[in-house]
Order: C-alpha cells, then sequence, then structure tokens
C-alpha cells in the first residue's frame, strides 16, 4: 500500500480546490441562454418587433398574435420556418410579458428558438418559465361617437332618471 505524506494530500488537495476556482471564474454566470446584443446583430433568421396591445411589427406591417402565428404556419407549410427568431422593441412599446406570453406559444408551436432584447442582452425564451398564451385576434376598444353617447338602442334618448 502506497501512503503518501500529510504535506502532499494537502498540495494534491489545494491544486485541486483552485483548479476548480479558476474553472469557475471563467464561467461567471453566463449561460448559453444569454447573449450580448450587439453581439448577436444579424445572426437571427427574423426579427419581430413588439407593438401596442400585444401586436407584433412584421415587415412593417401591424399584426395580432394570431396574424403572425398563421404567417409562421405558411412558411412552416412552404418548408421555410425560421430556426431563430428576435423579438426586439418598437418605437411604439417595448417588449412587454404578453409579447413574451405570445411568442412563447409559437415557439412551442413551431419549434424555433426566440430571443428578446432585456437591456442590451439577449435572453432566451423558455416556455416552461413563461406562461405561453393562446393567441389572440387583436380587437380595439370601441370608441363611441359623441352623438351617440346617451341614446339607447332604439335612438331615442335615454334618462335613467325617468325610469318607473
Amino acid at each position: 500500500m502506497i501512503r503518501f505524506s500529510p504535506l502532499l494530500a494537502r498540495a494534491a488537495a489545494a491544486a485541486m480546490l483552485g483548479s476548480l476556482l479558476v474553472l469557475a471564474g471563467c464561467h461567471r454566470g453566463s449561460t448559453k441562454d444569454e447573449v450580448s446584443a450587439a453581439q448577436a446583430q444579424g445572426q437571427f433568421d427574423t426579427v419581430i418587433n413588439a407593438y401596442k396591445g400585444g401586436q407584433f411589427l412584421l415587415d412593417g406591417a401591424v399584426l395580432s398574435a394570431l396574424d403572425v402565428g398563421s404567417h409562421f404556419a405558411y412558411l412552416k407549410e412552404q418548408g421555410k420556418l425560421p430556426k431563430t427568431v428576435l423579438l426586439e422593441r418598437s418605437d411604439d412599446s417595448k417588449v412587454r410579458k404578453q409579447h413574451l406570453e405570445y411568442m412563447a406559444r409559437m415557439q412551442l408551436d413551431y419549434g424555433f428558438t426566440v430571443y428578446y432584447d432585456d437591456g442590451g442582452t439577449l435572453k432566451k425564451i423558455n416556455p416552461v418559465d413563461t406562461k405561453a398564451r393562446r393567441l389572440e385576434d387583436y380587437h380595439a376598444p370601441v370608441q363611441m361617437n359623441d352623438e351617440m353617447k346617451g341614446k339607447s338602442a332604439a335612438g331615442s334618448s335615454y334618462d335613467p332618471s325617468q325610469q318607473h
């Protein structure tokens, strides 16, 4: 049986611990799910911008989540489905939770990977952590014009104080 001196065993343990610390320092919290936004420009197959009310800007057109999903369904039929999609803020809206939830649903449905810009760092959307939301069509809030306010459906004026 081979016996090592206590000094040699301690030196080996210190060397092992030092090498583990050096390896841990190389990774310093960075993961494969985060990439610098400046490094990744132009490396995505498709770029979509977030827009008001949970809508998206795609090639200059404002689309609902349902329309964007239909766009990806068409690309899938044509065999041109992107592998990576970048979701960026637009001039009118930042990336909101609703946008992330819609993109998580599309990621599950179509199998591509979605990244979004979070303050200069690109993060990968994890569909397990992000509640995937059912795709919906956009419905603008209904605005009643001034001449219709206070009238009933029959067109006559409505005054609740005259009710019996």
